[in-house]
Order: C-alpha cells, then sequence, then structure tokens
C-alpha cells in the first residue's frame, strides 16, 4: 500500500502541486454522506451524516511518510455529563432522568445502573425519563450514563437514596458533534484515503482536485 501512495505523492509532486490536496467523498451506502477536503494551505475541512450521526472538524493536516494526519483547530470542548438536582417520588424506587441545560428531556441515552448485589440494570431513557420497576427491591448504588451516537461517556455517578429517589442528570453539549482529531490516522490506498477511528474505517474516494 505504500508503495502505490508512494508513486502517486510522487506523481503529483511533478505537476508542481502539493501531494493529495483535493475533494474527498465518502464511499459508503446511500444513507451515508461524508466529505473530506484537504486543501493546499494544509487545513482540512470534514463532515459526516450517517443517520442520526452529524459530526465535522476543520484543523490541520500533515503528510508523514506517505501518512495524512488531521489535528482539529481548535480544540473541541467535549460534551460532559453532571448530577443536577434530586427530589423523591412515590411513583417509583428510582426514577432517573437525563436532560439538556434548558431542561429539556433527552431519549436515547444508555444508562447502566449497579446495585449491592446481583447484575445491573441497562436500559436507555425516554425524553420522560425513566421509572424501576417497583419488582426491583435491591438498592441501587451507582448510575453510568452513555451518548452513544456520539461516544459520550459519564463518569460513574453515586445513588444515595436517602437524599431522593428522583435523580437529574444534565449533558451539556459543548463542542458535541465536532469531531477532536489528534493525529488520526488517513492511509493512502491508491487514489482513496482510509480513515482509521472510532466508527471503524471510512474510505474517502478521489473526487476532485
Amino acid at each position: 500500500r505504500t508503495a502505490v501512495c508512494a508513486l502517486a505523492l510522487v506523481g503529483s509532486a511533478a505537476l508542481g502541486e502539493p501531494p493529495l490536496v483535493g475533494k474527498y467523498r465518502l464511499s459508503g451506502g446511500p444513507d451515508v454522506f461524508g466529505e473530506l477536503v484537504l486543501k493546499s494551505d494544509g487545513t482540512f475541512q470534514y463532515v459526516l451524516g450517517a443517520g442520526a450521526l452529524d459530526e465535522h472538524a476543520e484543523g490541520r493536516w500533515v503528510l508523514n511518510n506517505a501518512m495524512v494526519w488531521l489535528y482539529t483547530a481548535p480544540r473541541p470542548k467535549a460534551a460532559t455529563f453532571a448530577a443536577g438536582l434530586q427530589s423523591v417520588t412515590t411513583e417509583g424506587p428510582l426514577k432517573l432522568f437525563v436532560k439538556w441545560p434548558n431542561g429539556s428531556g433527552i431519549a436515547g441515552v444508555d444508562f447502566t445502573i449497579g446495585f449491592e448485589s446481583g447484575e445491573p440494570e441497562v436500559g436507555y431513557t425516554q425524553n420522560y425519563g425513566w421509572t424501576m420497576s417497583r419488582d426491583e427491591h435491591r438498592i441501587p448504588r451507582w448510575v453510568e450514563l452513555a451518548e452513544p451516537i456520539h461516544g459520550i461517556k459519564s463518569p460513574r455517578f453515586a445513588i444515595d437514596l436517602r437524599a431522593g429517589n428522583v435523580l437529574t442528570y444534565v449533558l451539556t453539549p459543548n463542542d458535541l458533534g465536532t469531531v477532536d482529531f489528534d493525529g488520526t490516522l488517513l492511509e493512502c490506498v491508491g487514489d482513496r484515503l482510509v480513515m482509521h477511528q472510532r466508527l471503524g474505517n471510512l474510505t474517502f474516494v478521489h473526487a476532485e482536485p
């Protein structure tokens, strides 16, 4: 693969243009769109849409040993989970909410609840929260949250039912959707660039110079 890429780089240099500069489009299914633009000034732009996932980034790219490395600039601030208000309800032994800072509920946040004994309970929130079954008599001790679309995970939050059994957690988005490329690798394979990142390998096909 490196040899094929090296030939492409030599050809570009002979034409007097920076190697690999141009627009690349993601090779994927009809429900997936992605574009990567490598500019001659050493900057890049990236967008990806796949189902509920929309992400983007811009920054600088570096060519080294037939490999391209991406660095987002400025570095994005990661989304965070934080514990919010607690209260008491008689609707069930435990009620869980995950909300945006404006108070709107968030559906589709995965949770894992640990108990004094036995296996944890796993599930996901609705925008109106989640309520534990009255048939569950174990005492919950902790909860972990995850937003799977963007790969966001919370720390483990302790649960103390003496302080309340309605637990609210706030997801602050910050730069949610901006990918933090910090030396992410793009491997040159012929006229294609293969990006190695958390979603797996994404193949971009050269579209235009």
